[in-house]
């Protein structure tokens, strides 16, 4: 299963707040040239664009249909199709946004130095990711997964996302590289139509390498199961809605 840029902008607004909150925190000033790495459907490059009006604002994505988004909604500015891995561009770069991404590639250790050498003096480097694997919604995924006729099917499907380290850990392997790492994490709350809302909005993100390996009717009883898990574990408020508590870390590294 893809990446729907349908499905990601279905929660458009709780989506970005993260980002703008991330790219307000950049510290570099003098911003000529910006790379929106993992750059979805374009909502994060659109941050980044108003931030740093004066700039050359590129993105780039594995996937054909985010591009194609991006494109759209942006077509005065560039979008490549490529991998983060593989991407061989020296720069360098003023800034270097990678929004929501960097926890489904693996190797932090090489992939957060490499990003860094990329940059200019005093570029910086704004990450965020969610760091949401211990919390219900995520853990029940893999519990449903375990639990099902599908286990053997989805062994291996929690392993598509990398399991982030500590602040700690990130801060200690930028800083030899870095003038000013900056490192916290916040958890956002947000309001969605019960438990329905919550299934809608990992259907956009941490469900697909779930839902990739089984075929239709079997997607349909994972879904099931799960939502009846979520439910139990997300009781509804009076007016039905639910609070989806998502924690996420942020860093900004500037070398």
């Amino acid at each position: 299963m893809s990446w729907s840029a349908q499905k990601y902008l279905a929660f458009e607004d709780e989506r970005t707040r993260p980002v703008r909150d991330l790219v307000s925190a950049i510290p570099t000033t003098e911003v000529h040239l910006a790379m929106d790495v993992g750059c979805g459907p374009g909502n994060s490059t659109e941050v980044l664009a108003r931030r740093f009006p004066g700039a050359t604002i590129r993105g780039l994505d594995s996937s054909a249909d985010m591009i194609a988004a991006a494109r759209a909604r942006l077509p005065q500015l560039r979008f490549d199709i490529a991998e983060i891995e593989t991407w061989d561009e020296p720069g360098p770069f003023d800034v270097i946004l990678a929004n929501a991404v960097l926890h489904w590639l693996p190797d932090h250790g090489t992939l957060f130095p490499g990003l860094v050498a990329k940059l200019t003096k005093a570029g910086s480097l704004a990450v965020q990711m969610p760091d949401n694997l211990d919390e219900p919604a995520a853990r029940l995924m893999r519990e449903v997964a375990q639990q099902g006729p599908w286990a053997d099917k989805l062994a291996d499907a929690a392993a598509e996302r990398t399991v982030i380290a500590s602040p700690r850990c990130y801060y200690a392997l930028l800083k030899p590289h870095c003038a000013r790492v900056d490192v916290w994490r916040t958890t956002y709350h947000h309001p969605l139509a019960g438990a329905d809302g919550i299934v809608e909005w990992f259907k956009g993100s941490g469900l697909r390498p779930f839902l990739a390996r089984l075929a239709e009717a079997e997607r349909a009883a994972y879904l099931d199961r799960y939502r009846s898990e979520v439910a139990r574990a997300y009781p509804a408020m009076p007016d039905g809605s639910v609070l989806l508590p998502f924690p996420r870390l942020f860093i900004v590294a500037t070398r």
